[in-house]
């Protein structure tokens, strides 16, 4: 068995495994998947698991204590706990910051590069929280015709503190104050955000771009407003993760704004398709990126190869 911490592993992974280990999870059978929630909103425990055929079992069990952040703690702390295929073992106990990083950039990415432009050169990130940097990094390396990276926050200042701690990249990267403007310039429009009201409206959005959702993950969460739902391609990493969880479909859903078959399909259908899913080069095409614990396991399955430890059986 495997005990694998972020600081030991993170230096020795790359975004293009991660991309592509989640490509070739979804040509993999679809999970088998449950959540189990227990405490209060001041002390809680997340337990998710999933089983996909073929590349074996995970657990993800996270403790949730917000009031930490308060004597310089983690406010989510725990492992995901992978099992083996064939004999159930349990081969890795990995630290679940090192899967919850790498899975939800990789995520957007691989919907990206299903459904936008592959010649995009300007990605506005909206958020500069820590999801915000392993995003710049992930979409480096998935898009390497990107030459402009803009990030706008709330807070200015935070853009700007995120810019300057980035380092030397390929593109440019800069902080933006004016949000209408730079959603109106960007190819790629990638939003990670805690907002419960729409940031993004379909009115700011040119023909040809792809918005990538992953901020919003209740039923009060919200990014994009209606108008820009209904205007897009819209497609989920995973139907039971999403559309009826997600305040992002369940709002427009409930206002008649789309229905049901607007929403045309999830990873599992992107990575079959041959080639890209956009109707045409004007199309705007929207991802919602919903997370999953089937995702915890396909990544965990890349790091414990990344060390040694191969999980897959022989026909995979």
């Amino acid at each position: 068995m495997q005990v694998l911490t972020y600081a030991a592993c993170a230096p020795a992974l790359s975004w293009p495994g991660a991309i592509e280990a989640l490509r070739a999870g979804h040509r993999l059978p679809r999970p088998q998947q449950g959540d189990v929630l227990l405490g209060t909103a001041n002390a809680s425990i997340v337990s998710r698991t999933a089983h996909i055929e073929g590349l074996g079992f995970a657990i993800k069990g996270e403790t949730i204590f917000p009031a930490n952040t308060q004597n310089n703690l983690p406010s989510i702390q725990g492992a995901v706990l992978l099992y083996a295929p064939d004999n159930g073992a349990l081969r890795a106990v990995i630290e679940s910051r090192l899967i919850t990083q790498f899975k939800t950039a990789a995520d957007s990415v691989l919907g990206a590069r299903c459904l936008a432009r592959p010649d995009s050169r300007h990605l506005l990130i909206v958020g500069a929280g820590m999801v915000a940097a392993t995003l710049v990094q992930a979409y480096s390396a998935g898009f390497p015709s990107i030459e402009r990276i803009s990030i706008w926050s709330r807070r200015p200042e935070q853009a700007q503190a995120l810019v300057a701690g980035l380092g030397a990249l390929g593109p440019i990267v800069t902080a933006v104050t004016d949000l209408p403007g730079a959603v109106a310039d960007a190819d790629i429009v990638s939003s990670a955000t805690m907002s419960t009201t729409p940031l993004i409206y379909g009115q700011w959005v040119r023909p040809g771009t792809h918005i990538d959702l992953i901020g919003a993950y209740t039923p009060e969460m919200r990014e994009a407003d209606d108008a820009l739902i209904a205007k897009s391609l819209v497609y989920v990493d995973y139907r039971d993760t999403t559309i009826d969880r997600i305040g992002e479909l369940m709002a427009p859903l409930a206002s008649g704004a789309i229905k049901r078959d607007h929403i045309r399909g999830d990873l599992y259908d992107l990575v079959g398709a041959a080639g890209s899913s956009r109707h045409s080069e004007a199309q705007v095409t929207l991802f919602k990126n919903g997370g999953g614990a089937h995702l915890d396991l396909m990544i965990a399955a890349y790091v414990s190869g990344c060390f040694g430890l191969e999980l897959r059986h022989e026909h995979v």
